[in-house]
């Protein structure tokens, strides 16, 4: 084998390990070392922080909610129908307080059966048991007035009963909250209330009238008496 020969095989064997030895430590800088416990370990590190962040939001949500339901409780109802109420009620003892003749009031009461309705006395003339007559008369033709002008002021009633009954049944079903729910049924009541005392009213202004003319036909029975017995007395002598 001549020089020349030598020399090229030589370079030959030689290039391969040059090759792998300067390739070598690039190659080495460019490999990344994966560990499989460390990355699983982080991945559930994570996702436990993500949990731990989703249920602060939700619980965050769920107290945001909560605090929304309490101020719908407590939210006042934006209604009322105390105002007018309290009118209809005040106009129902206007009408009662108007009462002619003989008020609603036990000690005027008291005295005019003393003075008009009691026993007749047998000395008594014939003007003054006319005059007892006429004022039962008056008196019976007052509360028959008077229980006609308290009906007149029920009826004349009940159209605003009516608009107020429909604006709280329309407000009751609109409530937002327990607050508002038990006030527009605290203002039911009140009106139903109203309205009962309007029928109280009412009752015992026909059971005066009723009573009042009872009483005078009573009255005008010992009247006759009275003037029977004066009669009779007169006659013997």
């Amino acid at each position: 084998m001549t020089l020349s020969r030598r020399r090229l095989a030589a370079a030959l064997f030689c290039a391969p390990a040059a090759a792998i030895a300067l390739t070598a430590p690039a190659a080495q800088a460019q490999w990344v070392v994966f560990d499989p416990t460390n990355y699983v370990q982080n991945v559930l590190t994570a996702a436990r922080t993500l949990q731990t962040i989703n249920n602060q939001i939700a619980s965050l949500q769920n107290e945001a909610q909560m605090l929304i339901g309490q101020a719908k409780t407590l939210a006042s109802l934006p209604y009322s129908t105390l105002a007018t109420l309290q009118a209809q009620v005040d106009r129902t003892r206007q009408l009662l307080g108007q009462a002619q003749a003989l008020a609603y009031d036990v000690a005027s009461i008291q005295q005019a059966f003393t003075t008009n309705y009691g026993a007749a006395s047998l000395s008594a003339s014939d003007a003054a048991l006319t005059a007892r007559a006429d004022a039962r008369w008056t008196t019976a033709m007052a509360g028959f007035q008077d229980a006609l002008k308290l009906q007149a002021g029920v009826v004349e009633g009940l159209g605003a009963s009516r608009d107020q009954l429909t604006a709280l049944v329309g407000a009751s079903q609109g409530a937002v909250g327990g607050l508002q729910a038990a006030q527009a049924g605290n203002q039911l009541l009140a009106l139903q209330s109203q309205m009962l005392a309007d029928l109280i009213a009412l009752s015992a202004a026909q059971g005066r009238a009723q009573a009042l003319e009872a009483a005078g036909q009573a009255a005008a029975r010992a009247d006759a008496k009275a003037r029977f017995a004066k009669f009779m007395g007169t006659g013997s002598q």
